[in-house]
């Protein structure tokens, strides 16, 4: 097989310590030390990889300095990776934006995709502005859509993304243990129904309102998980052939025989 049809991708699951930036820092690190990806890896982080689920912008938020950030590019580029990790963007009158910000393999930043289903039940309307669009780049020559969390309730915005050339889902998330068979349900179907990979991952321990089960999965365009990171903190590796993806929507043209019903 030619390698350059191979996508290589690593999730990296962390126990978030709550609103503890320097912490989550070091955890990035360490996990990426102990995974050693190789260049051009994507790599992904969770939902609010500096913070936890916190609806407190003061401690969620990037400050001027926006330190995250800084770190998340100088690992990039130490690597010499594709990094997408979750942060919430420096607070406006207490008002952030819960995003997915990639970082190329030179430490520069790509794109940031804003949340756009924010989870009302969680506090989130109340401290974060949502997203309107959804946001596709390229990594290693692959349409890659990024969403967060709750975002993968929500088919349609998946379905768009498909309609503009999406062949890989990364969905970063803080997804609570209690609706975990949702979690894994979800990103497989949202694999079937696109005929696309998906990459989820969630965070793992507890934060003062829930407990989480990690599960962080790599599943491909036929719905099968190809990498499981387990519950406790650690990482998954699979590596995307996108030419089977392609070859699988050719021979069974499910998107090209959708129709729109209207009453």
């Amino acid at each position: 097989m030619n390698l350059l049809q191979l996508q290589p991708i690593l999730a990296l699951q962390t126990d978030i310590v709550w609103e503890n930036k320097e912490a989550n820092h070091l955890a990035w690190e360490r996990l990426l030390q102990q995974a050693r990806p190789t260049p051009g890896t994507l790599v992904v982080l969770p939902e609010m990889a500096a913070s936890g689920f916190t609806m407190n912008p003061a401690a969620s938020a990037e400050g001027p300095e926006r330190l995250s950030e800084s770190v998340c590019s100088r690992l990039a580029e130490m690597w010499k990776i594709h990094l997408v990790c979750g942060l919430v963007s420096e607070s406006t009158e207490w008002w952030g934006r819960n995003q997915a910000v990639v970082f190329g393999p030179d430490g520069s930043e790509v794109v940031r995709y804003t949340k756009i289903q924010r989870f009302t039940r969680g506090g989130e309307a109340q401290c974060h502005i949502p997203g309107d669009e959804v946001v596709i780049t390229t990594v290693n020559g692959v349409r890659t859509a990024l969403f967060i969390c709750y975002d993968l309730r929500f088919p349609e915005l998946f379905r768009e993304a498909v309609r503009q050339g999406a062949e890989l889902f990364v969905v970063i998330a803080n997804w609570p243990t209690k609706r975990v068979d949702h979690w894994t349900a979800l990103l497989r179907a949202r694999a079937i129904e696109n005929q696309a990979w998906v990459v989820g991952v969630n965070r793992a321990g507890t934060d003062p309102n829930h407990s989480y089960p990690g599960q962080s999965i790599i599943v491909d365009c036929h719905g099968v998980v190809q990498a499981d990171a387990g519950s406790g903190e650690g990482f998954a590796t699979a590596q995307m052939d996108i030419e089977e993806q392609q070859k699988w929507r050719t021979e069974f043209p499910a998107l090209s025989d959708r129709r729109l019903v209207t009453r």
